[in-house]
């Protein structure tokens, strides 16, 4: 597995999601069309252990989390960028989504939950903000971030 690889895997669901809106509709169609019991989430899933094993994903650590943007906003996926972060039983910084953000959440551990959310997808709609919280153990995250805009903030 490399970059070039996973970016193939992610740009079949930057594909899917196209110019539609970040809001409760496409978090119901991404967990229909890709859920957690899925084939397609169990490669993505697979790709980051490695990637984070390997060194490329997840290569930075600060506060208790492990992080790394791994694809920098790309027109072959619609523009969206790609980070994948590393959390047990934490809760990182406060940020504001300027355009939104589509959060995957992998569980390490079982019954792990990202923002209370268990394996599957959370989409954020434009400007919204949260200090993302993974609880009940270990768990990757995957952030597809419209032109990579996040906003850290003081909080």
């Amino acid at each position: 597995m490399n970059t070039e690889t996973f970016q193939q895997l992610i740009q079949h669901i930057t594909d899917h999601i196209g110019n539609r809106p970040l809001d409760k509709a496409l978090q119901d169609d991404l967990n229909t069309t890709f859920p957690a019991d899925g084939a397609v989430f169990r490669q993505i899933a697979d790709a980051c252990k490695t990637g984070v094993a390997e060194g490329w994903m997840c290569q930075y650590e600060a506060g208790g989390l492990r992080y790394g943007r791994v694809i920098k906003p790309s027109e072959a996926l619609n523009g969206f960028s790609v980070d994948v972060v590393d959390m047990k039983d934490i809760a990182g910084p406060h940020h504001r989504h300027p355009n939104g953000e589509i959060d995957l959440i992998m569980p390490v551990d079982d019954g792990a939950c990202f923002d209370g959310q268990p394996a599957g997808w959370l989409v954020y709609g434009p400007d919204t903000a949260h200090s993302p919280t993974v609880t009940k153990g270990e768990a990757l995250v995957l952030y597809l971030l419209p032109q990579g805009a996040i906003e850290f903030t003081k909080r």
